[in-house]
């Protein structure tokens, strides 16, 4: 951003200037940047899966007890689950110690166990069991081909006509496809015609897209190498090229638009793009450090995984918001005055008077500002309704679609042994040494503990707690009497949890833990609500004090954080409607109602708040430069408005199908964040810009751009260097009755 005394070309202007001139060695370092980050990647590249830590909770205190006490207790586990239409699974035996044995074989598997000689892992009927097996990573981030070793190894099972089903984590890797490819192929498109429907040009219409596929795949690459020492969540990438895609249409667009503005006015072509840059390429970077500084919130949760998903969508935001000051102005340099030789229908740019429809539009809402700004926050109102109910959770296997084979399996589970079977609860009890060398008072523990966890309402079975290999612990298993979704099974972990192992262990020397998967996502769950409040303010205070900065106004800053939070209540609440109410979620591939992904409403927040700011601070500019010349903020709110009208709403179109093309995904948590951030877009650029933003800043008047002194002072100058913006287009406005509140001193209004 530009620093310097004004009075000649700045930073901006001067940077935009060299690209366009030196265009081919720009095009060329991100071609070689394309070329040596895929080769990296390929290289060292890791992969993706999902799987977190929870430093100092119960949840991964006892599991890291289990694993240090415990012989072949470590690694990732598994469920294959056998299944036979008749007769039982002890009836297949041969078969079933031939993919055992074969299973135990393959590589990354650490130990394979049984079914047939394991307690509990055949039903009660015989017919369906399951075979455990611990991988030494996540098998979700495996290489889809190893699957095809997987299912070499169960082939005997299925030739004796033995069903057989691989559960969570392992399922999660036979269910990635190409939906994501799909998803952002049809965003493409649609930018492809709303581009050419809208500008009319096509070198206009293929600029951004180039620009925003290299940026893409640059941006893709580095995620990638970055796999290798960090890890990364499997929706990981697909946020990232949700993202980048989105924003990085968007962002060249608002320089291409820019620019042929500028031609169209006279300008020569490299001054051009030097001045496309230093004003509508200062709004892009605001807009990216927006964004980038509300996904870099997410840091704050003390979460890892989420943490590293903020990191993955940021990565995307700030290379496609490089490849934008950089890449774009490089290719308009290379196009010159040709950027509209090639056109499907007259070309069009910015309106440059006061007869088209978003300049009545402006004198509409200027002429009843209470009226629109009320309407808008009750639309908003309505639609953030059903947010109060949000309850969150983890959206496992049973809410896929029964073409997954972690969905049938999870079914056959349930059918088997009950549905509290896929979300079983192990208690850990660390003894002291008293009890370690009693085996009478370990045993007395062990059958109190016991009778205490079966008592509990909510219980479906208890395994009798046990001593573990060397005596240091006491494991017993917790079965619930409902699936892991069901928000009873919520209330019996925190009861477990809370209540009934510390009673029972009180005055024995001994701590108790609740683990296993699904004590697990319960507290990551609990970690996370704890954490939004912290996120909201520290994102909210960082983008008003960014926002002060750039546009040096208070009022305007806190407008545009209090609306943001307007929009993502409204978001939260048609997620909500949709998913955890069921109101038409089966449209979206998800048949029954299910809770909000327990990352989703932190993941929505920081990304939302971004993206919300990104059309305001577009407006925004365009308004203040007007207001910077003419002094009267009438004519900037109608002028900001009309000139940023067409791309706004062509950028908002294209977002908005980048986003909801992801509702093809397989991933629910995906798509809960396509439609949410798609409505949010949707929102933005219709209800805040056309409504609130317009009316809001002709209620407020000239106090838009009160700064006090002292702040004044205080605060950097990131204005505009080089010449000043070219004159606005006259309007008349005298005809609207004044809504402002009382004019500040040397207001002519």
């Amino acid at each position: 951003m530009n620093t310097a005394p004004s009075g000649g070309p700045g930073l901006l202007h001067r940077s935009g200037r060299w690209c366009a001139r030196h265009a081919w060695r720009i095009v060329a370092l991100w071609v070689l940047l394309l070329a040596g980050l895929a080769s990296a990647d390929h290289a060292w590249g890791g992969t993706f899966a999902d799987g977190f830590s929870l430093p100092g909770t119960g949840a991964q205190t006892g599991a890291d007890l289990i694993e240090a006490h415990t012989t072949g207790a470590g690694g990732t586990a598994a469920p294959l689950v056998l299944h036979t239409a008749s007769g039982t699974v002890a009836a297949h035996r041969e078969a079933v110690a031939a993919a055992v044995a074969g299973l135990d074989r393959l590589p990354d598997v650490l130990s394979v166990a049984d079914p047939l000689s394991t307690p509990g892992a055949v039903s009660p009927r015989g017919d369906t069991a399951r075979v455990t097996v611990r991988f030494d990573g996540n098998p979700a981030g495996f290489d889809p081909s190893y699957l095809a070793r997987v299912d070499a190894a169960v082939e005997p099972l299925r030739a004796d006509g033995v069903t057989v089903e691989y559960g969570e984590p392992l399922g999660q890797l036979a269910a990635a496809g190409s939906a994501d490819r799909v998803s952002e192929g049809i965003g493409l498109a649609v930018a492809v015609v709303v581009l050419l429907v809208g500008f009319g040009s096509v070198a206009a219409a293929g600029l951004p897209l180039l620009t925003a596929v290299l940026g893409l795949a640059v941006g893709l690459g580095a995620l990638g190498l970055l796999a290798g020492p960090f890890d990364f969540a499997r929706a990981s990438p697909t946020l990232a090229a949700m993202m980048g895609l989105g924003v990085g249409v968007d962002y060249a667009l608002f320089l291409t638009t820019r620019y042929r503005a500028l031609l169209h006015a006279g300008a020569e072509p490299a001054d051009a793009v030097g001045r496309t840059v230093a004003t509508s390429g200062r709004a892009v970077l605001v807009a990216a450090a927006t964004v980038a500084m509300a996904l870099g919130g997410l840091c704050v949760s003390g979460v890892g995984f989420i943490g590293t998903l903020g990191v993955a969508a940021g990565i995307g935001v700030v290379v496609a918001a490089a490849a934008s000051v950089t890449l774009t102005p490089a290719l308009l340099g290379l196009l010159g005055r040709r950027v509209d030789r090639l056109h499907v229908r007259t070309p069009v740019a910015e309106p440059a008077g006061e007869s088209d429809v978003w300049h009545r539009w402006a004198l509409r809402v200027a002429r009843r500002p209470r009226v629109f700004l009320a309407a808008g926050l009750l639309l908003l109102g309505v639609l953030a309704l059903p947010a109060a109910s949000m309850r969150p959770g983890h959206v496992d296997a049973g809410a896929q679609s029964t073409a997954r084979t972690d969905r049938r399996a999870y079914d056959l589970i349930t059918e088997g042994f009950g549905a509290g079977a896929n979300g079983p609860l192990t208690i850990v009890v660390q003894l002291d040494s008293g009890r370690v060398a009693d085996p009478a008072r370990r045993e007395d523990l062990a059958a109190s503990l016991g009778r205490r966890l079966a008592a509990v309402p909510g219980v479906a079975s208890v395994t009798a707690p046990v001593a573990g290999p060397d005596g240091a612990l006491l494991l017993s298993t917790v079965t619930p009497a409902t699936g892991p979704r069901d928000p009873a099974t919520a209330r019996l972990i925190h009861t477990l949890r809370d209540e009934t192992v510390p009673r029972a262990l009180t005055g024995t020397g001994a701590t108790g833990y609740v683990t296993g998967t699904a004590a697990a996502t319960q507290t990551f769950t609990d970690t996370l609500a704890g954490a939004l409040p912290r996120i909201v303010g520290v994102v909210a205070v960082a983008a008003f004090l960014l926002l002060l900065t750039v546009f040096r106004s208070p009022l305007i800053a806190l407008k545009a954080a209090v609306l943001n939070l307007f929009s993502i209540a409204a978001a939260y609440g048609v997620v909500v409607a949709v998913f955890q109410w069921g109101w038409g979620g089966a449209l979206f591939g998800v048949a029954e109602p299910v809770p909000v992904e327990s990352y989703v409403p932190v993941m929505m927040f920081a990304i939302v708040f971004g993206l919300s700011m990104d059309y305001e601070v577009f407006l925004l500019a365009r308004i203040r430069e007007v207001w910077l010349h003419r002094r009267d903020n009438h004519l900037a709110v109608a002028t900001g408005l009309a000139a940023t009208a067409r791309v706004i709403t062509c950028a908002a179109l294209i977002m908005t199908s980048v986003f909801l093309a992801f509702l093809l995904s397989t991933n629910v948590a995906v798509k809960m964040l396509a439609l949410g951030l798609g409505v949010s877009v949707v929102l933005d650029a219709t209800v805040v810009r056309l409504l609130l933003v317009p009316a809001s800043m002709y209620l407020f008047g000239r106090a838009n751009w009160w700064l006090p002194d002292r702040l004044d002072r205080l605060l950097p100058r990131l204005d505009p260097e080089g010449p000043a913006p070219a004159p606005a287009p006259e309007t008349t406005l005298e005809a609207v009755p004044a809504a402002a509140p009382a004019p500040l001193p040397g207001d002519r209004r």
